[in-house]
C-alpha cells in the first residue's frame, strides 16, 4: 500500500494539528499559515474533480467546471479506482453531513 511511504513522525504530527481544529474557521485560519493560497486551491479543485467524476461528468466538463488539468483528473480518476477508497469515504461523510444539515 502506497500509504505506507507517507508515514513519519512529521506527517503524523501535521495530521494532529488537523485534526485538531475545531471548526471551518480554525482551518481556513492554519491553512492559510501553513500552506499558500495555491496548494489549498489545488486540493480543493481535487476533492470537487473526485466528487464530479463520482456524479459521472466527462472530462470536458470538468475542466471547463473546474480548471483542472485533464493530467489531475487522471490522477484523481485513478485514485478513486484503485487507490485508499479516502476520497469516497470523505464525499460520503460530506453527503451525510449535507443531507443534515436540510
Amino acid at each position: 500500500m502506497q500509504i505506507d511511504k507517507l508515514r513519519g513522525e512529521q506527517l503524523d504530527r501535521l495530521f494532529e494539528a488537523i485534526l485538531s481544529l475545531k471548526d471551518k474557521e480554525e482551518c481556513y485560519r492554519f491553512f492559510d499559515d501553513i500552506a499558500t493560497i495555491s496548494e489549498i486551491q489545488a486540493l480543493a479543485q481535487r476533492l470537487l474533480v473526485a466528487q464530479m467524476l463520482r456524479e459521472g461528468y466527462t472530462y470536458g466538463v470538468i475542466v471547463e467546471e473546474s480548471n483542472a488539468s485533464t493530467t489531475t483528473i487522471s490522477r484523481v480518476k485513478r485514485c478513486l479506482n484503485y487507490g485508499n477508497d479516502a476520497y469516497s469515504m470523505v464525499l460520503d461523510r460530506l453527503e451525510g453531513s449535507d443531507s443534515e444539515d436540510n
